[in-house]
């Protein structure tokens, strides 16, 4: 399962978020040492807990300060290096043949805001090419990471923006075409839908999937090609099924 099938949020909802970070809960003896100590801190008398870096206050008035104060343009350096960055993470998609997305506009805009937001936080009046070549990092280990199809490996923006990855689609197109040519020979006829399945595994020599099946002959449904029984698990070719 995909990420982003995991975090079950609708893709025009997620697509806007210019970060998106995987928190895995891996083992680690540290780590987990640190976090045990601090929540069992919580529970004395006198609460024994880890100080932050920074007080609070003055967190919060360094950051009120840089939006009210602080409003960086780009260089011409990190205009470069923005536009650079973009266009490499643009070719991940084509590489090997590939024909996915691996970056969009919308990932360019998130770019150029994190870039801003570096130059803020460091009360820099300009954005820097050190700024951008941070949130382009930040960008590959989180976002892009977000978006890595487990199928293939690659990076695959549809994942985010559409909620299907270019696998998932061209699949879904074989599977429709294959369904189409394998119902046009069988018009005016019934079949079970197992023995839909079974055929259509012989022609494609792959594993057909029963839910990705039943999508597909609901759609045939939909579009008057046939008559779909749920519950008997049939289907009736009509008689003016074509290529």
């Amino acid at each position: 399962m995909s990420v982003v099938e995991n975090i079950k949020l609708p893709p025009t909802l997620l697509s806007r978020f210019d970060l998106i970070y995987l928190i895995l809960d891996a083992p680690n003896v540290d780590g987990d040492r640190r976090l045990a100590q601090h929540l069992v801190g919580l529970y004395y008398e006198t609460p024994n807990v880890v100080q932050p870096p920074m007080d609070h206050s003055l967190l919060r008035d360094y950051i009120a300060y840089a939006r009210e104060y602080i409003h960086p343009e780009l260089s011409d350096l990190a205009t470069r290096e923005l536009i650079s960055s973009y266009l490499e993470m643009r070719r991940m998609g084509s590489a090997g043949g590939s024909r996915t997305i691996s970056a969009t506009p919308r990932q360019l805009e998130s770019l150029i805001r994190l870039s801003e937001a570096f130059a803020k936080m460091s009360f820099s009046r300009v954005v820097s090419r050190s700024h951008v070549k941070e949130a382009v990092r930040l960008m590959r280990v989180a976002t892009q990471a977000a978006a890595t199809d487990p199928r293939t490996g690659r990076i695959d923006m549809d994942m985010i923006t559409t909620g299907r990855s270019t696998v998932e689609r061209e699949m879904e197109e074989t599977l429709n075409s294959s369904l189409k040519e394998l119902l046009s020979e069988r018009r005016g006829n019934r079949m079970a839908v197992g023995d839909v399945r079974r055929q259509l595994t012989e022609i494609t020599n792959v594993t057909i999937a029963q839910d990705d099946l039943m999508e597909s002959l609901r759609i045939m449904e939909a579009d008057g090609v046939i008559q779909l029984n749920e519950r008997a698990q049939t289907i009736f070719v009509r008689a003016g099924v074509a290529h």
